[in-house]
């Protein structure tokens, strides 16, 4: 996710500033092939049936009439406005935005202060995120991660939205993390049923069990927890999933930043330069406030961060826990799936330039009803890598390739990653699995690196493989289908779905690839998630200036793909400065409910108000399903 820490800088480009990587040393040679349209869809031709049924490089297939079975809705057209826009013959209202009430003694929301920190655990937080649907008995449940928070929006009495003291830092802990609230429909629409006993809130400061191979570890223990077994706080949740006995996994991204050090002298650790903990951290100054987040008192804090970490919507009083066998890194979101023999498999990718996929496959076998709670502890962790030739395999990160422990793997997994050989890729973000076919997605959001410069890691970043484009700032998204129709297999066959590009600017490998056209010009693909029958919606989180490489995009948005044909179309745009993502549906699969995160604009309530992050209800004027 771009998480704008400044105006101006994402999360990568912070992070890059504050530890700079080494200019251009042996990257300087570009392959020509790699660079032109011709050569990039000649390699996509090769790999078969599977590239000339995406309709890539072969003339424009899944250009279908607007208004068929699988699109039945009219696309609709870029937009640069302050609202939200939907086909005609669909209507969306808003469910929740940052400060509405989940509780009765909730405050009310203050446009002045955008609140206080007094009660900011009890309403709805800022920058809506990754989210599920969970129907439990006759109760729909959403939980719904509130990634970070805009300062100068949160604290705009405070310049540049500066803490000054500590009861700012504790209002922003308490406006991150996770919601978890019960919704229901009636007369005048889809609302939040107030104090209903699932709702709950966890913030930057609620008690979450440490579990799996890291628990108890010396690189975890803390003076307040010697053990290392009990953390404060889920951090920078960005995406989501959930796992087939019913529970919500919220995904810690950008955790890094909240950290900083007292002493600026003070040496950081070697493994904190890969991971991005600097002195100054990102702004948020909870290091001034909070000894936690001081690494000079509390030197392994940062590394009880970075998890994914699981939670039982249906039971409020139950603890979060950090399942530190799914690795330790930016993850993103967690897409859950079974084996062919009934273990899990959850694909998940580390949102920075250069970073790398992963997947977990347990040791146990899933059973309905049959104890769970090592299934996501005990198994193995993997990294891909990706092969020209269109094939690749699933590195396993153990004692073996990585000359680390198993503890080591799962808090160092950026370092167990790079040991294994895993492919460098262009931001991986959301991964979203076919429920009708034996496959899954990737969101390759953009890489202005690729080819530049190495990771932060000092792994080398060559144009290729799925990384097609130097200097990447369009995004793709990769598809893999795994050896023998199972997800747990070490081998896979890949290609690229999507290219995104601008043929209205570009002539060479920028313009895209062929299923992108003048009507449906985006930028970087970030959420994704499949619907019940097997359309793929893509949400985007690029540049929305609408101006030179990104004329004709307009605002970020949200489309549909089909996997069959390759046809993408638009469905949804925000308003101006907003990421679209997060995308569940309800139990009838009549209405979806859509995120809209960190507007400019003054959205949802009008000018001269504070824009307010928010979830929208999107349905169906006559009554139908919408996936």
């Amino acid at each position: 996710m771009r998480q704008p820490v400044s105006p101006d800088l994402s999360a990568d480009d912070w992070d890059e500033i504050i530890n700079p990587r080494p200019e251009e040393t042996e990257f300087d040679r570009v392959v020509e092939a790699h660079l032109s349209r011709r050569g990039f869809m000649s390699g996509l031709v090769a790999l078969g049936s599977g590239a000339a049924a995406m309709g890539l490089g072969l003339g424009g297939a899944g250009r279908a009439e607007a208004g068929s079975d699988r699109f039945p809705f009219t696309p609709i057209a870029a937009q640069t406005d302050g609202t939200v826009h939907v086909p005609e013959g669909y209507s969306w209202e808003v469910l929740a935005r940052w400060g509405d009430p989940l509780f009765s003694d909730a405050p009310a929301f203050d446009n002045a202060t955008g609140g206080a920190a007094a009660g900011s655990d009890r309403i709805f937080g800022e920058n809506t995120d990754g989210m599920e649907l969970f129907s439990i008995g006759n109760h729909q449940v959403i939980a719904v991660n509130h990634e970070y928070a805009n300062r100068d929006v949160n604290l705009p009495q405070r310049e540049g939205g500066v803490p000054e003291h500590a009861d700012d830092v504790t209002k922003l802990q308490n406006l991150q993390g996770v919601a978890v609230f019960e919704v229901a429909k009636g007369d005048a629409g889809w609302e939040v049923v107030i104090d209903s006993p699932f709702n709950r809130r966890i913030t930057h400061l609620t008690p979450i069990r440490i579990s799996g191979p890291a628990a108890g570890h010396e690189m975890l223990r803390t003076e307040a927890d010697p053990e290392g077994k009990l953390a404060l706080g889920t951090f920078n949740n960005c995406g989501a999933g959930r796992t087939p006995w019913g529970t919500f996994l919220t995904c810690e991204e950008n955790f890094n930043g909240y950290f900083g050090a007292s002493d600026e002298a003070h040496e950081m650790p070697e493994d904190f330069k890969r991971y991005g903990i600097s002195h100054d951290g990102w702004g948020y100054d909870y290091h001034k406030h909070d000894a936690r987040f001081d690494v000079v008192a509390t030197p392994n804090e940062p590394r009880r961060a970075g998890y994914v970490v699981e939670i039982d919507p249906a039971d409020p009083n139950s603890v979060p826990v950090k399942r530190t066998g799914l690795g330790r890194f930016k993850h993103e979101n967690a897409a859950v799936v079974l084996a062919a023999d009934g273990r899990v498999v959850v694909y998940m990718g580390d949102d920075e330039r250069g970073e790398f996929l992963y997947k977990f496959v347990s040791d146990g076998v899933y059973a309905p009803g049959a104890d769970t709670e090592a299934l996501l502890d005990e198994g193995t962790l993997y990294a891909a890598r990706f092969l020209d030739d269109g094939r690749g395999e699933w590195l396993p990160l153990t004692e073996e390739t990585t000359g680390m422990t198993k503890a080591e793997i799962a808090i160092l997994t950026r370092m167990a990653g790079s040991n294994a050989g895993a492919t460098t890729m262009d931001r991986p973000e959301w991964v979203a699995v076919n429920p009708n076919a034996v496959e899954a997605y990737c969101a390759l959001t953009n890489n202005k690196n690729r080819g530049i410069k190495p990771n932060a890691g000092g792994d080398e970043t060559p144009v290729g493989g799925p990384n097609p484009r130097a200097e990447n700032n369009y995004g793709q998204i990769v598809r893999w289908r795994p050896d023998a129709d199972d997800h747990a297999a070490l081998g896979f066959d890949w290609d690229l779905y999507v290219m995104a590009g601008n043929p209205d600017v570009h002539e060479d490998a920028r313009k895209g690839s062929e299923n992108v056209h003048t009507g449906n010009l985006f930028n970087a693909p970030d959420g994704m998630m499949f619907d019940s029958t097997g359309l793929l919606w893509i949400q985007t989180d690029g540049k929305d200036n609408n101006e030179g490489d990104f004329a004709g995009m307009g605002n970020n948005q949200m489309l549909v793909g089909d996997p069959v044909t390759g046809r993408i179309e638009r469905f949804l745009t925000g308003p101006y400065g907003a990421e679209v993502t997060g995308l569940a549906w309800s139990a009838d699969r009549r209405t979806m409910f859509v995120g809209i995160q960190h507007p400019d604009a003054p959205f949802p309530d009008g000018e001269g108000r504070l824009p307010r992050s928010a979830v929208i209800a999107v349905w169906r004027d006559d009554g139908a399903m919408v996936g």
